[in-house]
This record gives structure tokens, C-alpha cells and sequence, in this order.
């Protein structure tokens, strides 16, 4: 096997050269188009040590048949693999050479607010031609990612993997390697944000009509009548996205080699700007040891969905041979694949797309009497109604034209594998199955609070308990310094949610006992649930909380959660 140190100062060589092609309108080889690479180890660069140099730039990205315009970091996308050690200090010099505004949010990590990367909440964002420096102690161990908060630049591709190498190494697995799954569309993110808002159904491909034979006519009238279609899974589709693997498409046969009998570790990143992905190699089982970077009990499962911005490691002890590595859309609208092959240049076949899944009375927080035997729903009186009655929202949910959707009777759903995944017969991931692996300190809770995921799909509005962002940049969530807060967060829509929290790490309430609720930074509320969390509020300053799907988030589902006061000696 080649040696994986020539990879990495051949794709240093690769990376400047593309810069200097990009910069001087030549050509863009073939290598820098998305085509089989095996370089550096995992299709990225890397850099690590305690002075780290960033450059945002204009790029140009292809893959399969598509190319467009991209925003690239150190002449990649994705960028480059940020490898820090537990225990360290860094300096991250970031240059925009942008003709707008940009940032880098640093996912997951914990460190002073303003340098968190958010322009307009922690730091003012860089300017075109400027160097901001972000400086802190790495005070964890685990993979986690980076990318632009500013705009819409995470879409184009101004997102990178980052993995924090832990002072205790960890003796179960004998190769590395991070796998970062996202998207790429030829169309520019503005134009995609224009679509969706005048029709949110643009990029849907699957929708179900008034001809499928599997819908009753009761059926179809009830989900006209709510203005919903039981296929509305996914915004943004495999119409125009190509979904990628370490910034490779299917067409791009990316491999990732071992050799027979060892166990490989992959760290899963979803850093896609709105994919769910489902994740599974076919006869391989995987054993699932952290979740967004934190220990867990090891949990064996065959497949696992994994929102947007959410981390899992998995071991994997593969037969000899090549396997696929698939991420599925969640709407199966598309893959990403990789071949994991101890055989160089031998290229899995992946499995084909599955069905695609279809929402039902329960994604829309009504209980479904059809699935219990208790007839068909469609026929429960109400039916419309219940789904449109403000009543049922609490006095401070506003319900102006933002809010057009408001399930009935939302329920813990944190026991729901995923949407389509509930119905396979091999074992699949679900939160109830994650136990932190450290102890937590037990602490009682103080204070209780309940937010609502609201939106209005036809005019493309999303929010926080009615309230888009840019209506309460003046009223944040409030919480004091060391609070101890249980928070329910209330899925009014019919669409899942990846909900993250900067600067902290919460614990799921999931049925663990309270010294090993598993901790996490992002957490998926499903269509028409509940989920809940208790938060040690730890870190002080001004954080960003919001959902993690880039279009939903710049509709408005975006809040601050301050943290005050300030403990004696810290920033004021």
C-alpha cells in the first residue's frame, strides 16, 4: 500500500496548483474536478500544530456532469481536515479574499463566544480582504467540522472536517478515516432560496397525486384540504444536488483502502446544508462509539440516519474485499457512495435507491388510528381543522402568517429511527439507544422551558415559537450562568429538524438514567414530535441556536441564547 505521507505532500502540491490554475483562468485538470483521488489519506488536505493559515476564495467545483461556482478554502472543498490535539492551544488565521463578508464557525467546539464564528451575534464576520485570527485552549477530543455563517457560503462549499485527537488514545481500531458527507448544485444558494420561495415544492420530484393507487379518496381530499402533500420530505433534492462523499460524487469512484482483519473507525460528519442521510454498507455492521464527537456505549446497528450537522463514529471490522458505502437521501431522491475495498481500484456496487418513504398521520402530530386499526383517519372529524387551530399554542407562540401548521397532539418521538427507516427489518439507530459512556454530574432541574418549530411551508417561513429571527434579535432566550434548564422542543410541522445549540453540549432526555444521558450539540426533532434536553448552561456569552438546515435557518428558525452573568473574572 502506498504510503499515506506521499499522499498528503502530493495533495499539498495539488491543492496550491489549483489555486494558481483557478487564478489564472486555465483549465481545471481532471483531479480537481472530483475525479479518483486517494490522496492524504481521506480526500483532504490536513493541517495541524498551533498556527494554522486559512484562505477563502472563489472556486470552481465540478462532479459527474455538474459544475458550478463554489467558495473554497485553502483551494478545496471541502476544505481542509483541521487536525488539533486535546489539551493544545491554536491560532486560526483566517483570510477572506471574498468580495463579501465571511466567517468560519468552529461546530461543536467549546470556546469564548466571540470566537465562535457567528457575524452578528459573537463577532462582527471578516471583511473582504481582512485576517481575523480565532485563538483558544482545545479543552475536547472527537470529530466535528467547520463552516461559513455568513450568507448562504456553506452551501457553495466553505465547509471542512476537524478532529480533535484524544490524550487517551483509543486501542479499538487500527485505521482512521473521516467521512464527510454533503451536496453540491450547479445552481447558485440565492437562486435555490428564490425557488423555494415561490414554490416549496420546485425541487420535488416524488410528489404523490390524485392517480396514486395507494392514497384513498378520503385521503387525498384531507391532505389537499391541509395544503400537504404525505411526500414532502425534503426542500432541496436530488434534482439539482449530487451528493458527495469527501467532496466526491458517485460518478467520482472515491476509495477508502484497508486490509483484511483490521477495524476501521469512520467519523461520520453530515456537512451537507440540507440532507438527511441514512447510512448503512450493506453486510457490514457497524458499531456506533461517539455521537457529535462524545463517547457512547457502544451500539451495534446495521443502518443509521443522521441529520444535518450531526457526527457519529462508527468501527467497522470489514470481510476482504469491496463494500459500499452509502449515504441515501433520506427522500431517496439520490447517494452519496464510496468503495471501502481491500482490493486497490476494485469498485463496490452500490445497492439501488429505495422506495421513497411516505409521511403519515403521526409526522404530522395526530395520533394514526388507520395504523392502529382504527379505521381510516381521514374519516376522524376535524381533521383540517386540528391541524390549523392556534388554540392549541401556547399564549407566547405568535401565529401570524408564518405559522400554518400546528400538530394537534405532539408526542416524545425520540424512540423514531428516522423517516423510512422505520419499517426495515435489520437494526437501526434510534437516540433511546445512545448512553453517555462518562458519567455526568447529576444535577436537579431549576427551571423548565418549552420552544415551538413553527412555519408556513407555502410562503416558505420558518421560526421559533412564530417569531423569525430578524423580529427578536432584541429578545433572546435567557438563561443564567451554571442554570440548569430541561428544554421541550414542540415540532409543529411536518418536516425534521436538526436543532444546534453553539458553545454548550446538552443531555437528551432519552430514558438513560440522568448520570448517562448522552450529550450532544444537535439533536433532530421529527415531524410532529417532541424532544427534550437538559442543559447545564456553562458557558457564558452570546450563542447562536438554531435549525441547521441552511435554507430554514435563513427563512428565520434562528434565536440567541444568552448566558449571564458573567462568572467573576471572565469578559463582561
Amino acid at each position: 500500500m502506498p504510503n499515506p505521507l506521499s499522499y498528503l505532500s502530493r495533495r499539498r502540491l495539488i491543492t496550491s496548483t489549483v489555486g494558481l490554475a483557478a487564478a489564472s483562468a486555465l483549465p481545471v485538470p481532471a483531479w480537481a474536478k472530483g475525479a479518483s483521488l486517494m490522496h492524504a489519506k481521506n480526500g483532504f488536505g490536513e493541517l495541524s500544530g498551533h498556527d494554522i493559515r486559512l484562505t477563502i476564495d472563489n472556486h470552481h467545483f465540478s462532479t459527474g456532469g455538474r459544475s458550478g461556482h463554489a467558495i473554497a478554502v485553502n483551494g478545496t472543498v471541502p476544505g481542509p481536515l483541521i487536525r488539533l490535539r486535546e489539551g493544545q492551544h491554536v491560532r486560526l488565521h483566517v483570510t477572506n479574499a471574498l468580495e463579501e463578508d465571511s466567517s468560519i464557525h468552529w461546530h461543536g467546539l467549546l470556546l469564548p463566544f466571540q470566537f465562535d464564528g457567528v457575524p452578528g451575534v459573537s463577532f462582527p464576520g471578516i471583511k473582504p480582504g481582512e485576517t481575523f485570527t480565532y485563538e483558544f485552549p482545545i479543552r475536547q477530543a472527537g470529530t466535528y467540522w467547520w463552516h461559513s455563517h455568513s450568507g448562504l457560503q456553506e452551501q457553495a462549499g466553505h465547509y471542512g472536517p476537524l478532529v480533535i485527537e484524544s490524550a487517551d488514545p483509543d486501542p479499538r481500531y487500527d485505521r482512521d478515516y473521516v467521512v464527510m458527507l454533503s451536496e453540491f448544485s450547479p445552481l447558485h444558494p440565492h437562486d435555490i432560496m428564490r425557488k423555494l420561495k415561490v414554490g416549496e415544492h420546485y425541487f420535488n420530484r416524488q410528489m404523490q397525486t390524485a392517480s396514486d393507487g395507494d392514497m384513498t379518496g378520503e385521503m387525498r381530499r384531507m391532505w389537499a384540504q391541509m395544503r400537504m402533500n404525505p411526500r414532502d420530505i425534503a426542500d432541496v433534492t436530488g434534482a439539482t444536488y449530487t451528493y458527495l462523499i469527501n467532496g466526491h460524487g458517485p460518478a467520482d469512484n472515491l476509495q477508502l483502502a484497508f486490509e483484511a482483519g483490521e477495524s476501521v473507525r469512520l467519523r461520520i460528519i453530515n456537512g451537507s446544508a440540507m440532507s438527511f442521510f441514512n447510512m448503512r454498507i450493506p453486510g457490514v455492521p457497524m458499531t456506533v462509539i461517539e455521537a457529535d464527537g462524545q463517547p457512547v456505549d457502544p451500539v451495534e446497528v446495521d443502518e443509521f440516519q443522521i441529520g444535518t450537522a450531526e457526527t457519529y463514529d462508527v468501527i467497522v471490522t470489514p470481510p476482504d474485499g469491496s463494500h459500499a458505502l452509502v449515504a441515501e437521501a433520506m427522500d431517496r431522491s439520490g447517494m452519496g457512495v464510496a468503495s471501502l475495498t481491500s482490493h486497490a481500484g476494485h469498485i463496490a456496487t452500490p445497492p439501488a435507491l429505495r422506495e421513497t418513504p411516505t409521511l403519515s398521520m403521526t409526522d404530522m402530530g395526530m395520533m394514526d388510528h388507520a395504523a392502529m386499526g382504527h379505521g381510516d383517519m381521514a374519516g376522524s372529524s376535524g381533521m383540517d381543522h386540528s391541524m390549523r387551530d392556534t388554540s392549541k399554542l401556547p399564549t407566547d407562540v405568535e401565529t401570524g402568517p408564518g405559522v400554518d401548521m400546528i400538530a394537534p397532539m405532539p408526542m416524545d418521538r425520540m424512540d423514531f429511527p428516522g423517516l423510512g427507516l422505520d419499517t426495515v427489518e435489520h437494526r437501526v439507530l434510534r437516540y433511546t439507544d445512545l448512553k453517555a459512556a462518562r458519567m455526568n454530574p447529576h444535577r436537579e432541574i431549576e427551571r423548565e422551558m418549552e420552544i415551538h418549530l413553527t412555519g408556513n411551508m407555502e410562503r416558505y417561513m420558518w421560526s421559533f415559537d412564530g417569531k423569525k429571527f430578524s423580529a427578536v434579535t432584541d429578545d433572546p432566550i435567557r438563561f443564567g450562568f451554571d442554570e440548569r434548564v430541561r428544554v421541550k422542543l414542540v415540532n409543529n410541522t411536518m418536516m425534521a429538524h436538526p436543532i444546534h445549540l453553539h458553545g454548550h453540549f446538552f443531555e437528551l432526555v432519552n430514558g438513560a438514567d440522568h448520570m448517562h444521558q448522552p450529550l450532544k450539540h444537535t439533536l433532530v426533532v421529527q415531524p410532529g414530535g417532541t424532544a427534550t434536553f437538559d442543559l447545564t448552561a456553562s458557558e457564558p456569552g452570546d450563542w447562536a441556536f438554531h435549525c441547521h438546515l441552511l435554507y430554514h435557518m435563513h427563512a428565520g428558525m434562528m434565536q440567541v441564547v444568552t448566558v449571564r452573568p458573567f462568572p467573576a473574572g471572565g469578559e463582561a
